[in-house]
């Protein structure tokens, strides 16, 4: 079993290093490290900066891949607009078990971060300057960088200057979500498309962008659009960062400029010759077969020609030993564990969607394949933020790469291979907790409930699946198909519902303890004490 990646694991570079200057050095650069190694940064206009990034083609590294000379641009209109001071927000939000790029830049590189995006907040007339990560490392040294600049959060600072720490969960790296946050609400997606350049934190223009993309913007400052162009590809010039992990001898992060074949980063991290596919852009990315990773180059346009994406920039390959379906299951069942559990789509349309895949694994023939099918089509596009469409994008990804191996499962008795659970994921399925004080949240921690079914009592009226659809559906017998289940967090409310409305009274809910102590039925209570009850 493939363990979780450390927070920093190995770094590499390819050629001349930009992002990875002095990494040889030292562990991290602090700033006076930071100034002998990148030297002194000039401040520059909105509009010089702006054309900066055009020239040099910079695009978001968080895996959308948006210009960021639009976003400027988009940015200082709105604020020219309606006379208020913008926002800048570096996400560096990693939340994905595969990617450590931005953690590792955060880590060891901050005030390169910093350097970009205090050349933004100069430009634009910002007062208000926000960080966003999600583990303990990278607030440490976020926060350690800030104090070595002089930077706070006091009201008579000239910038006001943060850390904002929120829980490790697939979802919060989302920029609604991270917005939210910073507005003191909870860091998950609000359930509507808003546009952080016009109405971000506080309502006010957000320049809001990812972390390797600031430290790309301060790099192409110091030297210049042309000697920035000198790597790399004509029309991607500049380097990459990639997490290089899955079925390889060496874990790694490694900076790489664009045009380098994809099968030679391969070779550096210890992948198989041949590997049987290799999964691009992370778990909202898609899958390549052998024979297409070597036609495939390291840049986003490239990757999209062979039906790959660069997204995150993480890049895993599995080896010809392991059942591709079955790696990619444990994935499935991730992403919909990951849930904000607000929008149908995502919360049950996820889970549907890994269950479909269980059940070609499991001997459910070709109308489980058509299941499948039509479940990852209906959640696209209908959730409220991209998880549910990156989610589903790599479901249809998996069908298409690997055909034979489909085939063997939907038509015959499997593969024959085993599950060797390459793909890194957070240890127990579940993300390590991402909240000050050590914590989970209250919406985001695991399952403390139990509910269960009487089967004495219980007389198929079906009230539970409409109350809790999470939990329950019902069989075609009309009866719910499990007799005992966890609850998640965010829908114990429902759960207590669900029991008080059971027309039978089949149903009970137990609250687990500390480890090892008994559980307690819970009472059905009013309303107002059943908030109580469960401790909201």
């Amino acid at each position: 079993m493939n363990e979780a990646l450390p927070d920093v694991p190995e770094v590499r570079v390819v050629g001349l290093p930009q992002l990875t200057s002095g990494f040889d050095l030292v562990d991290r650069l602090d700033l006076p490290m930071h100034l002998k190694v990148h030297g002194p940064l000039e401040p520059m206009g909105g509009e010089q900066l702006a054309q900066l990034a055009e020239r040099i083609n910079l695009k978001g590294r968080g895996g959308a891949g948006f210009p960021f000379h639009k976003k400027l641009r988009s940015v200082a209109e709105a604020a020219i607009k309606r006379g208020v001071r913008p926002v800048v927000v570096v996400n560096g939000s990693e939340d994905e078990p595969a990617c450590r790029k931005d953690t590792v830049l955060i880590n060891r590189a901050p005030h390169l971060i910093l350097d970009g995006a205090l050349l933004c907040a100069e430009a634009l007339g910002a007062r208000t300057l926000v960080v966003g990560v999600t583990r303990e490392s990278t607030q440490r040294s976020m926060e350690a960088a800030l104090a070595e600049r002089g930077l706070n959060n006091g009201r008579r600072s000239a910038l006001r200057a943060r850390v904002q720490r929120n829980p490790v969960r697939m979802v919060t790296g989302a920029a609604a979500s991270l917005i939210r946050s910073i507005d003191g609400g909870p860091a998950i997606p609000p359930g509507r498309k808003v546009s952080a350049s016009q109405n971000g934190v506080g309502g006010a223009p957000t320049l809001l962008s990812n972390a390797e993309t600031f430290a790309q913007l301060a790099i192409a400052a110091r030297i210049g659009p042309e000697r920035y162009g000198n790597t790399g590809l004509y029309d991607e010039p500049g380097t990459v960062m990639l997490t290089v992990s899955g079925a390889v001898a060496r874990p790694m992060v490694i900076e790489v400029p664009t045009g380098v074949p994809l099968r030679y980063v391969l070779q550096l991290a210890g992948a198989p010759p041949v590997p049987q596919g290799v999964l691009t852009g992370g778990y909202h990315g898609k899958w390549i077969d052998a024979a297409t990773v070597n036609e495939a180059i390291v840049s986003r346009n490239s990757l999209d020609a062979v039906g790959g994406a660069l997204g995150a920039g993480a890049i895993l390959p599995i080896t010809q030993d392991t059942c591709p379906l079955g790696e990619s299951l444990r994935v499935a069942q991730w992403l919909a564990e990951e849930s904000a559990g607000q929008c149908g789509p995502c919360y049950l349309g996820l889970p549907a969607a890994a269950r479909g895949l269980e059940d070609i694994l499991n001997g459910g023939g070709p109308a489980a394949l058509e299941a499948l099918k039509q479940v990852a089509k209906n959640v696209k596009r209908r959730g409220a933020c991209s998880h549910p469409d990156g989610s589903a994008m790599f479901l249809e990804s998996t069908i298409k790469a690997f055909t034979d191996d489909l085939a063997a499962h939907v038509l015959g008795n499997g593969c024959g291979r085993p599950v060797e659970g390459v793909l890194p994921l957070f240890e127990g399925g579940r993300a390590p907790t991402g909240i000050p004080g050590g914590g989970e949240s209250e919406e985001n921690g695991p399952s403390r409930q139990k509910i269960y079914v009487d089967w004495t009592l219980c007389r198929g009226h079906g009230l539970c699946a409409d109350i809790l659809p999470e939990v329950f559906q019902l069989g075609a017998d009309g009866f719910p198909t499990v007799a005992q289940a966890q609850v998640p967090r965010y829908a114990e409310a429902k759960a207590l519902r669900a029991v008080r409305r059971c027309p039978a009274l089949a149903l009970r809910i137990e609250e687990s303890g500390a480890p090892g102590a008994p559980s307690r039925n819970l009472p059905v209570l009013s309303q107002g004490r059943g908030r109580r009850a469960l401790g909201r």
